[in-house]
């Protein structure tokens, strides 16, 4: 197994957005091949073609953007009211800690800010990740997509509240 650095994280630019939309194509395309049959794939990656869309969403959010040698390679989008709205990391750094790095970061930044819970909609592939970091699975979503229908699983966390600098909560 190859030995990743650790990716640098930043906020989201503009200019990031071509390389984003490659990798969150890729990103469905290869990585849920396991979970989603090449029908619901296809119906996926053709539902978040729409970049003016997929901008606004990324500009309104906080959105992170993870960097190896400089370069984009996973991102994530937290939205009002705790969502976590996107989360994709390129084919090539996939199982390497770049998703955990983003959304660690995400959990410290929302809890900064005073968001007590985080929501999410897990895809299939991306559920074990949230599992693992303490998301508990609240219920089974179906959606339709062009005719197809793919599952995914809302889960929550809670955050500790942020301590006082005098030790009270």
């Amino acid at each position: 197994m190859n030995a990743f650095p650790k990716p640098s994280l930043r906020p989201f630019l503009a200019s990031d957005l071509p390389l984003l939309s490659e990798i969150r194509f890729a990103a469905i395309e290869e990585l849920t091949v396991e979970d989603y049959d090449d029908a619901q794939r296809r119906a996926w990656a053709s539902a978040v073609d729409d970049e003016e869309a997929f901008a606004q969403t990324l500009e309104k959010g906080l959105t992170l953007v993870a960097l190896i040698g400089g370069g984009p390679v996973g991102f994530i989008s937290l939205q009002g009211g705790g969502l976590i709205d996107h989360l994709y990391v390129h084919p090539t750094v996939a199982r390497t800690g770049v998703a955990s790095a983003l959304v660690e970061a995400i959990e410290k930044l929302a809890a900064a800010r005073g968001v007590a819970t985080l929501l999410t909609d897990a895809s299939d592939t991306a559920k074990p990740l949230f599992e693992a970091r303490g998301y508990q699975a609240t219920r089974r979503n179906t959606i339709e997509i062009d005719g197809e229908y793919l599952g995914n699983t809302r889960m929550t966390k809670s955050l500790a509240p942020k301590a006082a600098p005098d030790g009270r909560p």
